[in-house]
């Protein structure tokens, strides 16, 4: 048996309004625009290990997983992204990586950053502690299989 690698990819979620994000749509909205884009090799090659591994609605970050190779199909059709279920929508690649720990530990790191620039607008310390809280809360993110 051959092992197949597998690529890790952080993105971004962007939209003006307030979007329900759920795996499912974000699967089925980059399938459409790798059909578009890549026509049926692309859907065959990425189709096979292609998942919207997690989403986090409050962060709008999300990691899918596809397979090492076709990852270069799904990350040219990323930024192209515009609509998931029928709302307008940015997707920003952040992170490519081999493992989801990996991409875990970046996904840390940039949230780490985004809150050191929120508090340095708060002036308490209770709104500090409050916001890294919220924003750092990744008891439950690594049981992800």
């Amino acid at each position: 048996m051959v092992r197949h690698k597998n690529r890790y990819i952080v993105i971004e979620i962007n939209s003006q309004n307030n979007l329900k994000i759920n795996q499912h749509s974000l699967h089925t909205a980059i399938l459409t625009k790798i059909q578009q884009m890549h026509g049926d090799f692309g859907m065959a090659a990425v189709r096979a290990g292609f998942i919207a591994k997690y989403i986090n609605e409050k962060t709008r970050i999300a990691l899918i997983k596809a397979r090492h190779g076709p990852h270069k199909l799904v990350g040219s059709c990323l930024p192209c992204v515009n609509v998931m279920d029928n709302k307008k929508v940015n997707l920003t690649t952040l992170y490519t990586g081999a493992t989801m720990r990996h991409c875990f530990k970046f996904v840390l790191n940039h949230q780490q950053k985004k809150v050191n620039e929120v508090c340095a607008t708060l002036k308490t310390y209770e709104e500090k502690e409050a916001i890294k809280e919220a924003l750092l809360n990744f008891d439950n993110i690594m049981q992800i299989t």
